[in-house]
């Protein structure tokens, strides 16, 4: 059996990595978003709903756009 060598990173895996951390981090974006317009934290709520839209495009649409960005031409 050969040993891989751990400097050398697997695309797939660091894209996957990617990937959760884009969600991950819409997540966190909505939830602060949500807080806002609880007024649990006590901003503006036009920045509520900017965070909870751009949580929003973080969890449901960038993770699309980037695969298809990623994606092997055929």
């Amino acid at each position: 059996m050969a040993k891989t060598d751990p400097s050398v990173s697997d695309p797939a895996r660091q894209r996957f990595l990617i990937l959760q951390l884009v969600r991950l981090s819409g997540v966190a974006l909505g939830v602060l978003g949500a807080l806002i317009l609880a007024e649990v934290v006590l901003w503006p709520v036009l920045v509520g709903y900017v965070l909870l839209a751009l949580g929003a495009f973080d969890v449901f649409i960038l993770p699309q756009i980037l695969v298809r960005r990623w994606r092997t031409p055929q």
